[in-house]
């Protein structure tokens, strides 16, 4: 009795040491890094608004809330449509989706883990024994044998490997996810910068023909007063000059404006053959002058690009507990029952055999090799922190430089619409005087050239103010997280 009470006590010591050391898992726990301790992106605090330009201020509100469909604040349905289309048959965009569900059911598949493991088997085989093989004289005979079996095993999750791969397996889920989101974010803003810089290629495109057009109207006027002799020939030939010099303008912007309507086919996932593009104005595109900014506390947790380094950062901790768990013994429960006969039809009824026990395992010598392999993820983890750190340096830079890039954007389209103004004054004043006779011809180039080119730049700066614009709702994470949000506010009435 006594030996029969001190077998239950150990039994149940051991039952109570498994089940501590299953309620805890080798390896370090993640932790989430700790939000960044600056409250601002920049060296000094920036102005609450821009200047005005072109009739617009924008205005930087912290904290505030990103729609997800960031692009609708442009206000155009063509933008729109644009933008929707390759949401919906990007190549790039559907494969991270893809990528994303195949983790996901690598993740269900890990699932299968914590459950025991069933295999059934059957076999038919006709064999000749040879008795010699086992010091037998015997002759040897010829038989068949039919066996059929099932077998049901359990691996112990002692020192938490399972639990560890699992984890693993989440973390890299959750880590696609944030990468199909950021591909999104990427598709999105391509699309919407791509329609900008298309929109104004197609606006200088009609700013230099309306150029050539006056040019070509005082072209006639120099003819006519050569003809009369109240000018000299080269007036005529410096006209000439100048509208061969603008029309050779048209080619490269001609040229851009084809690239970029192939780029828009290409991410919509058509061939550009079979693209139908609206035209999209860009004095049609309203600028969005009410901005969010995100503090950065909160952009570390809203950034796509930063969450999937946080998610690898997880994966690497949970390969610790799975290199460390490697190292300790293994255990499992395993049952098998089947039977055996040299007829099918008896199968059931003869030869039963089954078996039943415990099994354990323990790693004696690798060859340091389950050692180093376990430095090898610490050495991973390392490198993910550091990646970590190395994106939120990186994300943090550029909400910096949008930021910049808006307030100084406003100065130099402020400056550009006032050189604009100024150059168009010039000209007209310039082709008074010069039917007035008070000034040479070549004075009426040169206000021509130069309204020319202060037309060019101003156009480029209001597309540049818009791609920045852009690149700020890019910068903070693009407002994905607000997509049930911003779902709810277009199906309102």
């Amino acid at each position: 009795m006594n030996h029969f009470q001190s077998s239950v006590q150990r039994g149940a010591c051991l039952g109570a040491i498994l089940a501590i050391l299953g309620g805890c898992a080798a390896g370090p726990d993640f932790v989430r890094p700790a939000p960044p301790d600056t409250d601002r992106y920049t060296s000094k605090p920036g102005p609450e608004s821009t200047v005005a330009a072109d009739g617009h201020a924008q205005h930087f509100t912290p904290g505030a809330e990103i729609p997800a469909d960031w692009w609708r604040l442009f206000q155009s349905p063509q933008l729109d449509a644009v933008v929707r289309q390759a949401i919906s048959n990007n190549p790039t965009l559907l494969a991270a989706e893809a990528s994303l569900r195949q983790s996901q059911d690598n993740l269900r598949a890990g699932y299968g883990l914590y459950f025991p493991q069933g295999q059934a088997g059957a076999s038919a085989i006709r064999q000749r024994t040879a008795p010699l093989q086992q010091g037998s004289q015997t002759s040897g005979s010829i038989f068949n044998l039919f066996t059929a079996s099932g077998t049901i095993s359990y691996t112990l999750d002692v020192f938490g490997g399972k639990r560890r791969t699992v984890e693993g397996l989440r973390a890299q889920a959750d880590s696609r996810r944030y990468e199909s989101k950021a591909a999104y974010l990427a598709l999105s803003a391509n699309v919407v910068n791509t329609c900008i810089a298309r929109a104004a290629y197609a606006a200088q495109i009609r700013a230099t023909e309306q150029l050539i057009d006056l040019e070509n109207q005082q072209l006639h006027l120099a003819e006519t007063q050569v003809r009369a002799g109240t000018a000299p020939y080269s007036a005529v030939l410096s006209v000439r000059g100048l509208i061969a010099a603008n029309q050779a303008l048209l080619a490269p912007l001609k040229q851009n404006a084809s690239q970029a309507e192939h780029l828009l086919a290409t991410l919509e996932g058509l061939a550009p053959s079979k693209a139908e593009l609206p035209d999209i104005d860009l004095a049609g595109l309203s600028l969005p002058v009410d901005m969010p900014v995100s503090l950065p506390s909160d952009l570390v947790n809203q950034r796509p690009d930063i969450l999937s380094a946080e998610a690898l950062m997880h994966v690497a901790s949970a390969n610790i507990g799975i290199a460390t768990a490697a190292m300790f013994p293994s255990f499992s429960l395993s049952g098998t029952y089947g039977g055996a006969s040299s007829t099918l039809a008896s199968l059931s009824a003869v030869s039963k055999f089954w078996s039943i026990g415990p099994t354990a395992t323990t790693p004696v010598f690798q060859g340091n090799s389950l050692w180093y392999a376990r430095r090898a993820a610490i050495d991973a983890w390392q490198q993910s922190q550091a990646t970590y750190r190395g994106t939120v340096l990186g994300a943090f830079e550029q909400v910096a430089d949008s930021l910049k890039a808006l307030e100084h954007d406003a100065e130099g389209l402020q400056a550009q619409d006032e050189a604009k103004r100024a150059a168009g004054q010039a000209l007209n004043l310039s082709q008074v005087n010069y039917r007035a006779g008070l000034v040479a011809y070549p004075d009426v180039l040169t206000a021509d050239v130069q309204f020319h080119q202060a037309t060019l730049g101003c156009l480029q700066a209001v597309a540049q103010r818009q791609q920045d614009t852009v690149a700020l709702f890019v910068a903070l994470g693009g407002g994905w997280w607000n997509e049930a949000r911003s779902a709810a506010k277009k199906e309102a009435p």
